[in-house]
């Protein structure tokens, strides 16, 4: 009877973590999904962030959630017109990329958004924070590269703040155009994870490219 008891609450703890990770994966892929509404309209990409955020006390040891919830709220200060409010939404990336972090170190998707964030708090006023945020920015996306030399983001990260760095300074389309066709290419053979990995950029990196010919 002992040995049946414990057989009868294994089963039961093995189906309650399967209706558990089911229900994740139905909750990521719903707001992975509904990411590129959030673009369309900035005030509703704060609300699919505040979904992953939830998502992601609700799970605890997934990383996922924390940096959906972080990549949606540093790109959403990049779209914040009013720069008295910007250093706060990049303060708010950087508390969620720390929780990502914390669950999957060394991550090369994780570095991708720590550069993110490093620029936007840089955006601000690039003339008087570059010397604080330019190295920052820089060394998160070499440290994204290190950790996945086949991750095609850090190479659009690098090409498009390229593309908006005046040439007198080493930027403009040029120099800009050569890291975006890499990652173009990387992304052309990039294989995610898994069903929620990150996957996006590649539109973007096109778009830049376009604009430069």
């Amino acid at each position: 009877m002992k040995k049946f008891l414990l057989l009868a609450s294994a089963c039961f703890m093995m189906a309650s973590s399967f209706a558990q990770s089911e229900k994740f994966v139905a909750a990521m892929k719903k707001n992975i999904a509904d990411i590129d509404s959030g673009f369309k309209n900035p005030p509703y990409l704060l609300t699919v962030a505040n979904n992953f955020e939830r998502i992601a006390t609700a799970e605890k040891t997934e990383w996922l959630p924390y940096y959906y919830a972080a990549l949606l709220q540093v790109n959403y200060g990049f779209m914040e017109q009013d720069k008295t409010k910007i250093d706060a939404i990049a303060d708010k990336a950087t508390t969620l990329i720390n929780k990502a972090d914390s669950l999957a170190p060394d991550n090369s998707e994780i570095s991708c958004i720590k550069s993110m964030i490093a620029s936007c708090h840089m955006m601000v006023n690039p003339m008087q924070r570059w010397q604080e945020y330019g190295p920052a920015s820089s060394s998160n996306m070499q440290a994204a590269i290190n950790q996945d030399p086949t991750n095609p983001r850090p190479y659009l990260l690098k090409g498009q703040g390229l593309r908006y760095t005046p040439e007198q300074f080493g930027g403009g389309c040029k120099t800009a155009s050569v890291e975006l066709q890499k990652a173009l290419d990387m992304y052309a053979a990039f294989k995610p994870a898994g069903d929620l990995y990150p996957t996006w950029g590649k539109d973007i990196a096109q778009q830049l490219i376009d604009g430069c010919k």
